[in-house]
């Protein structure tokens, strides 16, 4: 029973029910609790409901579509949430990132990287929640501080001029692995591997977007950033001050 318990929970949210069956019997297979929606207005009372472990959420869907769906889970819900879209455009999968998604995969996809997807988001998911675990007063609190930026690397917590700054988990290791190597120009590729977890089959705007996001909410100006820079054609690295 309790094996059953330990279980990960997984929310399907599509209207195309061959697909969900698909994805239901695959993710139980590999051991995953999986609950189901077909529509966005079930999906959203679901989510908060039963606050599943990792949401896979359609953009396309009767009722509210998946973009408004995500937004409003993400506002109360640190859920990590994957996208999963039938249009190979980039306007969805950058509208998905910036409303909260962790991830996009296009239909059709693959179910082996779907599954892989899967588990680095959950492996992510993990990793916060035991940092943010009660630890002893004895242990010391490791921190990040360049310039005006400070990142505690056991609360999963940044601050510009000793004000928190609100980053998403995904958001935050992409920031503390760049002000782990200060000065240093890190290529999308390498942020893609470390970060991500996995090969993202060329496709570097995710990090791309996911910078811009960062940049929204540490810089003063993002036209003219101060902390957080672009090599041009290589990729991006924290000024060393």
């Amino acid at each position: 029973m309790e094996e059953i318990d330990n279980k990960k929970t997984i929310l399907i949210v599509d209207d195309e029910k061959p697909i969900v069956d698909i994805l239901v019997y695959n993710l139980e297979k590999e051991g995953y609790n999986t609950l189901e929606a077909n529509d966005g207005v079930t999906a959203v009372e679901i989510a908060f409901e039963k606050k599943p472990d990792l949401i896979l959420l359609d953009i396309m869907l009767p009722k509210m579509d998946g973009l408004t769906v995500c937004k409003k889970i993400r506002s109360s819900l640190n859920v990590p949430i994957l996208m999963l879209t039938a249009k190979d455009e980039e306007i969805d999968k950058i509208l998905g990132l910036e409303l909260g998604a962790d991830d996009y995969i296009t239909k059709p996809f693959s179910v082996r990287e779907l599954m892989a997807r899967i588990k680095a988001n959950l492996r992510k998911s993990e990793v916060k929640e035991n940092v943010n675990m009660p630890s002893s007063d004895s242990e010391k609190t490791k921190k990040i501080v360049i310039g005006h930026l400070e990142l505690d690397l056991d609360k999963f917590e940044a601050r510009i001029d000793g004000k928190m700054i609100d980053l998403t988990l995904r958001e935050f290791e992409v920031l503390k692995f760049l002000a782990s190597q200060a000065g240093q120009v890190i290529t999308r590729e390498v942020l893609l591997e470390r970060v991500w977890g996995y090969e993202y089959y060329g496709d570097i705007r995710t990090v791309d977007v996911t910078v811009r996001r960062i940049r929204g909410k540490i810089e003063k100006d993002t036209a003219n950033p101060k902390i957080l820079i672009t090599k041009r054609g290589v990729g991006y690295y924290i000024r060393a001050n």
